[in-house]
């Protein structure tokens, strides 16, 4: 990768996470080569707020996909070197568009990981409001998941068709105007208004570095595109940042 001179004189970094950074750990991205919407097209369309509510077998089929996306999942070198920069006395925080948790597994402070598309640590019941450990809906599987009450149990995760939680989404806007280095690590960047945090942290003085294996809607911002495979990639930067 060579000398990593964007990363000297730094001491506010963003990592921006998306799926490319799970692929390790086993867990598919979406527009990859063996992604999830690309093997399947129909399952992008599939899984709207709309047909989840409207369909018990879309509803079922969506909690068999995305169980797989969550039990026995290990974070890998990537998550494991981002938790490392933090515990090392780094001002890292962490912005994620994944729901698998990897980050907190790894040792990322919980409190320091903004989760843009919620968990697949809980369920929410659509009806009563009461959240579910997602260990016990999935337990129930093949049958449908249900609440106590006999409400729909959907996974804390935000759907196509739904918004993003306003709070959540000021938070991250606050944090990427605030970083000194944007770090946007296995996203497509083509989910907004997610991927524009990275405009926002530039419009702000942030000098904008994407891992990434293909070309992003946001290339043209970066003081550097790495193209090196993020399970190395990213432990060589959180050493560069560390030292």
């Amino acid at each position: 990768m060579g000398r990593l001179s964007w990363a000297e004189g730094v001491r506010r970094v963003t990592a921006f996470t998306g799926a490319g950074i799970s692929t390790d750990s086993g867990v598919p991205d979406y527009r990859g080569p063996q992604g999830i919407w690309t093997k399947d097209p129909s399952l992008a369309n599939l899984f709207t707020y709309d047909n989840f509510l409207a369909d018990a077998e879309v509803r079922l089929r969506f909690w068999q996909v995305f169980a797989g996306r969550r039990m026995g999942v290990e974070p890998n070198a990537a998550h494991r070197a981002l938790a490392g920069l933090e515990a090392g006395g780094g001002a890292l925080r962490i912005i994620t568009q994944n729901v698998d948790g990897l980050h907190q597994k790894a040792g990322s402070t919980p409190r320091k990981v903004v989760e843009l598309h919620g968990s697949l640590a809980t369920a929410t019941c659509l009806s009563c409001k009461e959240r579910t450990p997602a260990a016990e809906a999935i337990a129930r599987l093949p049958e449908e998941p249900t609440c106590a009450c006999g409400g729909t149990l959907k996974p804390s995760v935000v759907m196509f068709g739904e918004y993003l939680d306003g709070d959540v989404l000021s938070l991250a806007r606050n944090i990427a105007a605030a970083s000194e280095l944007f770090l946007a690590i296995g996203s497509s960047l083509q989910v907004e208004p997610a991927a524009s945090l990275c405009a926002l942290a530039v419009e702000h003085g942030a000098r904008l570095v994407i891992v990434n294996r293909d070309p992003t809607p946001y290339d043209d911002l970066a003081t550097e595109i790495i193209r090196e495979p993020i399970g190395t990639a990213v432990p060589e930067i959180c050493a560069a940042l560390s030292s």
